[in-house]
């Protein structure tokens, strides 16, 4: 896949803060109402009820949503980046805002009256995440948003699949940017998404992208296949397939090309933005014309990394030790 000689990636997706909540044990999820390690979408008055009872709970505040995470990744990597959404004008909308712009983030945001989204993530003993997620103002971004200008300068655009819950919004970016030229990726979000939306994803899939990200989950929500399988058979319908498989790594096919890519050495924290860390790396390596072996090494120094901490976001000094690897690895 070719790109220009100076790519730029937009992200498009829901602006969240995410609350990054430590459990004790996973009983509250159960009592919620929640299914251990989805992303469930809660209205007004389960989000209180959620946020009362974790109030005595440990929690860290981070700007999220799956393609802003993502963003971040390729930024920090030195990639130029922007991202579109909505915010609300209160405390966590400039949060948001001001996180993109820390992170050299390039901000497309429609504000509005309603409140900004928040993500609660429920963190269990075993480190894997629970997502109750509150749209907010993110639920007002629509089609009529979206217009070709926003791609102006981007070479590749990266979609979330959670934009699924507007079927209108989400066909519309996906053809406008397939339409003007761009490289179009998607990240299937959480297979409970898949499920739900499963002929309309395929159709976006098969008519506008080229690259799919998913995980052993998603993919077989998608496909009813194992990962081998489900790969073969997600690539028959785009460019690029990556189908990830924790621990053991990740499985890439272009084509009757396929390579597996082998998980770094971790110790696992928080999986929050494992899979759109590896899409940072893959793409940051794939905009810059690197094999796909060497794209899927660079998604794994991410992924590895990143659980390692609470939450999708990374310190200064981690970054310095990813990209001190990114480099080995482009040196072999």
């Amino acid at each position: 896949m070719k790109f220009s000689a100076n790519p730029r990636v937009l992200g498009i997706g829901n602006a969240l803060v995410d609350i990054m909540t430590q459990l004790n044990e996973d009983t509250l999820i159960e009592e919620l109402g929640l299914l251990k390690g989805s992303m469930t979408l809660v209205d007004t008055e389960q989000s209180k009820k959620i946020q009362e009872s974790t109030k005595n709970l440990k929690k860290e505040l981070a700007a999220g949503g799956s393609s802003a995470n993502t963003m971040n990744g390729l930024a920090n990597l030195g990639a130029e980046v922007g991202f579109v959404g909505v915010i609300g004008r209160d405390e966590l909308g400039n949060f948001f805002k001001k996180d993109l712009e820390n992170n050299k983030v390039i901000p497309h945001l429609k504000v509005t009256n309603t409140d900004s989204g928040r993500a609660v993530a429920l963190i269990s003993p075993d480190s894997e995440r629970t997502f109750a997620t509150y749209l907010g103002a993110a639920i007002e971004f629509t089609s009529e948003d979206m217009h070709p200008e926003l791609f102006n300068g981007y070479s590749l655009v990266h979609v979330e699949g959670y934009l699924v819950q507007n079927h209108e919004l989400i066909e519309a970016a996906l053809k406008m940017a397939h339409d003007i030229g761009l490289k179009v990726a998607i990240d299937l979000a959480s297979f409970n998404v898949v499920e739900a939306n499963l002929p309309f994803l395929e159709k976006l899939i098969r008519n506008y992208v080229d690259i799919v990200f998913a995980n052993e989950q998603e993919a077989k929500a998608f496909t009813g296949l194992e990962p081998e399988e489900a790969l073969e058979e997600l690539a028959m319908m785009c460019k690029i397939a990556v189908v990830k498989v924790g621990p053991k790594g990740a499985l890439i096919r272009h084509g009757s090309e396929v390579v597996k890519i082998h998980a770094i050495d971790a110790v696992r924290r928080d999986t929050t933005g494992a899979g759109d860390l590896f899409a940072s790396g893959f793409l940051f390596g794939l905009i810059n014309g690197f094999s796909l072996e060497k794209c899927g090494q660079i998604g794994s120094v991410l992924a590895g990394n990143v659980i390692e901490v609470i939450g999708a976001k990374m310190d200064k000094e981690r970054w310095e030790k990813i990209i001190a690897r990114v480099n080995d690895i482009l040196k072999t």
